[in-house]
């Protein structure tokens, strides 16, 4: 068994500075992914980068008209103090795992596994988030479907680190329904978020679990900005919400797995893309 070596940073300037001298570095915050594989001998690092003293990663705040969430607020945060504001992620943070799961793992080791299975993916890509890239060399904000290149790999260089979520606060109804053997403490075999903005009358969805990477279903979000009543907000005819299930299914490219068919993952799709719609839209309705 090689050594490894073990850097805990006190400040982000001091974390970058480390990950720029030694870019095979892994960050680590929650552990609820590095830590198994650590134990089952998958990967070993050279190094381990401990992320928990940093301090600005553990804190969120409004950075215009989005939540800016550190990369190592842990799901349990995003649930009791962003509910509100962020519905549909908050939502599906409820389904990571166990409780104990919530409390340590964090959106930024998610995106950082870039699993195509990610909980909290489909409602980032859904309401439009940005991912924050840092590095000694600067910033960028990446958009959410854009961070994703293929099946667990992103655009992070070797010297970056996921610093925060930007994310635009909730402007009407927001849902996410995942699909699998029970509710929580599973891996999605599909999943799907939906965001309804009133004001702009627009429509936002995020597919999981079902492409190789986390995608919006543009044509269903087309069909349906330009079918809902907005105005008098009048029942969903079930044509619209059936069309609106389909053309999501269409943009989905799903495979055969042990835990799903392709076959059924579209299907699930179409279902949970009818379900979240009336969910939604049924709030819109009340409020």
């Amino acid at each position: 068994m090689t050594d490894m070596d073990f850097h805990r940073p006190a400040t982000l300037t001091e974390a970058l500075e480390y990950k720029a001298r030694n870019p095979g570095a892994v960050p680590i915050a929650g552990g609820t992914d590095i830590m198994v594989e650590l134990n089952f001998d998958v990967h070993r690092p050279a190094a381990l980068l401990d992320l928990n003293p940093v301090t600005e990663l553990a804190e969120w705040g409004n950075d215009g008209d989005r939540i800016r969430i550190g990369a190592c607020v842990p799901y349990s945060r995003v649930i009791n103090e962003l509910g509100t504001r962020l519905p549909g992620l908050a939502i599906a943070a409820r389904t990571v795992g166990s409780p104990q799961i919530r409390n340590r793992g964090t959106l930024g080791g998610n995106l950082g596994a870039a699993s195509p299975a990610g909980d909290g993916h489909p409602p980032l890509v859904a309401s439009g988030a940005h991912i924050e890239l840092s590095s000694v060399r600067g910033v960028r904000r990446i958009p959410a479907p854009e961070f994703f290149t293929g099946v667990k790999r992103n655009v992070l260089e070797p010297d970056e680190l996921i610093t925060a979520i930007l994310v635009p606060a909730a402007r009407g109804p927001q849902q996410f329904a995942k699909i699998g053997t029970r509710n929580a403490m599973v891996i999605a075999v599909c999943a799907f978020a939906l965001s309804l903005d009133p004001e702009s009358r627009g429509v936002g969805t995020g597919i999981g679990s079902a492409a190789p990477t986390p995608r919006r279903a543009t044509s269903a979000e087309t069909f349906l900005s330009e079918a809902l009543d907005w105005e008098k907000r009048s029942d969903i005819d079930e044509t619209v919400s059936r069309r609106f299930g389909r053309l999501t299914a269409e943009a989905a490219s799903p495979i055969d797995d042990v835990r799903g068919s392709a076959a059924y993952r579209r299907h699930a799709l179409s279902v949970m893309a009818r379900r979240t719609l009336g969910w939604a839209w049924k709030e819109y309705q009340c409020a």
